[in-house]
């Protein structure tokens, strides 16, 4: 998957925002302000950190070597996806989208409301 193709898939989810605060290396995903996806567009194999449910992250580190605990994140709350085409692309749109509805459940209802 190329990074722009990933960056479109995101940004196809609602309320996304993409931002480089720390500089062209490393995109970061929000929705209502908080981070759900990190990239690192010049990395090949590209890789992607992705919040997770705890259970569910060592479920899927046990099942894909191409999924580990998120680099530079806290291992329990984040996975790597490296995205070298192991991976069933279905299972990464999915995984997205976990990431995405973990961090929006818990974003302040005021925030929830004025995005829905």
């Amino acid at each position: 998957m190329s990074p722009a193709k990933l960056s479109d898939l995101i940004l196809a989810l609602p309320h996304v925002e993409e931002t480089s605060p720390f500089g062209p290396e490393h995109i970061i995903h929000k929705v209502g302000g908080k981070i759900f996806a990190i990239h690192s567009p010049m990395e090949e194999p590209l890789r992607l950190n992705l919040k997770c449910d705890p259970e569910r992250a060592v479920r899927l580190r046990e099942e894909h070597e191409s999924v580990i605990p998120g680099y530079h994140m806290n291992k329990r709350h984040w996975n790597t996806l490296i995205l070298d085409r192991s991976l069933p692309a279905v299972l990464v749109k999915e995984l997205i989208r976990h990431s995405y509805d973990l961090v929006f459940s818990t974003l302040p209802r005021k925030v929830r409301e004025s995005l829905a």
